[in-house]
């Protein structure tokens, strides 16, 4: 009996090692694929050089470069290279427009998306499994076996929930209109800071129309780090809203009630200025063009260096009229809640929308002392992911999403 089981037991042995290492390397390659489709999907922001940053994104997840790549086969072997006797394949990225057509499901429409137009990528990463058992069977001889691994992400439904964007809630030109709320995109506004009484500042240079915006209360006196409200202010600017375990001063909710930051109150429109938390909110904007340089406003302000060491220019400071062309690396759109009217009452939120920043004119930055607190910004609708939110409890047609993995 012990030796008719020797075999039987040996047997079912090589088959629990190589069928362990076998999924082992698959999860590894399923894993690539999942990081590669997330960090490509990330950067597909509606430019003409979207799908050219997206490749780049997505191959860093497969890169050894930093020492981070993602691996396979208990990490011994990186993917998209040979060890001589065990191959991988370089990754292939495909892009489209939309979630059907990157799952292939049956009667989807159109084929692969547009740098302008994707927001969907399909991940394709193949390996070889090598075996030590197996290779005594007929059918694997060779020693290894092929694995595919593919992942699918994209761009979510619009977002109940946006976090991380920024506090500017900006009036409706039309609440009529549900997909634009007024706005013309492709063109300019002048983002102005709220004031009371008359005369209304006028428009920024080469912008349409000034509108209306004031920063709602995110201000988080129980912070362990940059306590000190206009440091908090330099840095939502310069970064957006950061994360925290209470929503409500990281995130903003579609449908729900605002207030406005409360020491930055608009003054009246005749005093032809504005508070000093509005100069510093710009000052971080400002950081999204330079990062070396305190503009003088905002000396006073405590952190700057350690909110400027963390903060990331644009690589394209151009002032852009066709933002298809545009070259950056997004710092300079912004992610802002639409409201019904900007108060110092309570606002309702709308949705979201985005803006590119433009440069002051015949500059590289804003000008932060403006009088008015005025921004030109070019609209855009809703071209990007955000980098977090929720898109549940609530039926939006319109809006940005976030990345999420569908496959």
């Amino acid at each position: 009996m012990v030796v008719l089981l020797v075999p039987v037991v040996f047997g079912l042995m090589g088959f629990a090692v190589d069928l362990g290492r076998m999924y082992s390397a698959r999860n590894d390659l399923k894993n690539a694929a999942n990081s590669m489709a997330q960090a490509a999907a990330a950067q597909l922001a509606g430019t003409a050089v979207s799908i050219e940053n997206a490749t780049v994104a997505g191959q860093y997840a497969v890169s050894n470069a930093n020492g981070r790549g993602n691996l396979y086969d208990f990490g011994g072997l990186q993917i998209g290279e040979t060890t001589g006797s065990l191959n991988s394949e370089a990754p292939t990225l495909n892009f489209f427009d939309t979630a059907a057509s990157a799952l292939g499901t049956e009667g989807a429409t159109g084929g692969e998306g547009g740098a302008t137009t994707a927001k969907h990528v399909r991940v394709t990463v193949r390996g070889e499994a090598p075996l030590v058992f197996w290779r005594f069977l007929s059918l694997a001889q060779e020693g290894k076996l092929n694995l595919v691994a593919e992942a699918v992400a994209g761009v979510s439904a619009p977002l109940c929930q946006a976090c991380g964007i920024e506090p500017m809630a900006v009036q409706a030109v039309n609440l009529e209109d549900t997909v634009d709320f007024g706005f013309l995109p492709g063109s300019r506004y002048t983002l102005g800071y709220l004031c009371n009484g008359g005369p209304n500042p006028g428009a920024l240079a080469n912008t349409v129309q000034r509108v209306p915006y004031v920063l709602l209360n995110k201000f988080n006196e129980s912070a362990q780090l940059l306590a000190e409200e206009n440091t908090q202010l330099y840095r939502i600017g310069a970064m957006g809203m950061p994360a925290n375990t209470d929503a409500n001063f990281s995130c903003v909710r579609y449908n729900a009630e605002e207030t406005i930051w409360v020491n930055a109150a608009p003054l009246n429109c005749n005093q032809n200025r504005v508070n000093t938390q509005i100069t510093t909110f710009l000052c971080g904007l400002a950081a999204r063009f330079d990062n070396t340089t305190v503009p003088a406003a905002c000396n006073a302000v405590a952190e700057t260096d350690t909110i400027l060491s963390a903060a990331t220019v644009d690589s394209d400071l151009a002032d852009v009229e066709d933002y298809t062309a545009y070259a950056g690396n997004r710092r300079r759109v912004i992610t802002v809640p639409i409201v019904d009217t900007a108060s110092t009452a309570t606002m309702i939120v709308q949705g979201f929308r985005q803006f590119l920043l433009e440069p002051n004119a015949n500059d590289t930055t804003l000008n932060v002392n403006d009088a008015n607190g005025r921004v030109a910004a070019l609209y855009l609708g809703s071209v990007m992911p955000v980098r977090a939110g929720r898109f549940d409890g609530c039926t939006l047609t319109t809006g940005p999403g976030k990345v999420v993995l569908h496959q």
